[in-house]
């Protein structure tokens, strides 16, 4: 057992003196950063996935997706590297979400109604924003929205305002990002592609909710309003 415990401990001394973690032949570097995309669910940034390669400098990361997705699209793969949250990740394309929300609804999908649907757009597009501010554009109480979308991760308190009584501002998160397929707010619609044109005017939002479910960007299930 002594010399057993010798040798374990003359083992730990020359492994700590080794080098653990190899270089990566540049020729390589792809399929690693690959095979650690693979096995996140979550965006991760380059400066990360840098620093677990031990690779210096993010900038060659950004080659070795580029080389990925060009791979990926000459081989007519399923699938490619995007910008998500600040960070990259594995996701499908376009095409083939239709068929992948019929497979996954036995898992159930987040539901925001019209009126928590409609908060959280004029969060995103006026952050960071006062609850009283929103309730001005809704023309009606929206503490229980703020309250429901935060339970949803999606909105958090970003400050408070520099005004009498310091009210709490709000913005959204990066899972708003993720669940919406964003890179970064800059990649938001713009608000002029939402204007009524000619004859149409938008019907104001209750905050009932209704059984009726309508499907919004990227696989989040809305609830419809209800028919008189």
């Amino acid at each position: 057992m002594v010399l057993y415990n010798v040798w374990m401990s003359e083992t730990a001394k020359r492994t700590e003196s080794e080098d653990p973690s190899p270089a990566i032949a540049p020729e390589m570097l792809p399929r690693y950063v690959e095979a650690a995309l693979m096995t996140t669910d979550r965006p991760i940034t380059a400066a990360k996935l840098a620093e677990l390669l031990g690779v210096a400098g993010a900038k060659a990361i950004h080659e070795a997706i580029a080389s990925l997705n060009d791979f990926y699209t000459k081989s007519d793969r399923s699938f490619r590297v995007e910008q998500l949250a600040g960070g990259y990740q594995v996701v499908t394309l376009p095409e083939f979400g239709p068929a992948l929300s019929s497979m996954h609804k036995t898992k159930g999908q987040s539901k925001l109604s019209p009126a928590a649907l409609e908060t959280l757009a004029i969060i995103a597009y006026k952050q960071p924003v006062l609850r009283a501010d929103i309730e001005a554009i809704r023309g009606v109480a929206s503490g229980e929205m703020v309250r429901t979308l935060m339970e949803r991760r999606l909105v958090k308190i970003v400050g408070r305002a520099e005004e009498i009584g310091r009210p709490m501002l709000y913005g959204t998160t990066k899972t708003f990002l993720e669940t919406f397929g964003l890179a970064s707010l800059k990649d938001l619609p713009r608000v002029e592609e939402f204007k009524p044109t000619g004859d149409k005017v938008r019907k104001p939002v209750a905050d009932a909710s209704d059984d009726a479910a309508v499907q919004s960007p990227n696989g989040v299930e809305t609830q419809a309003p209800a028919q008189a």
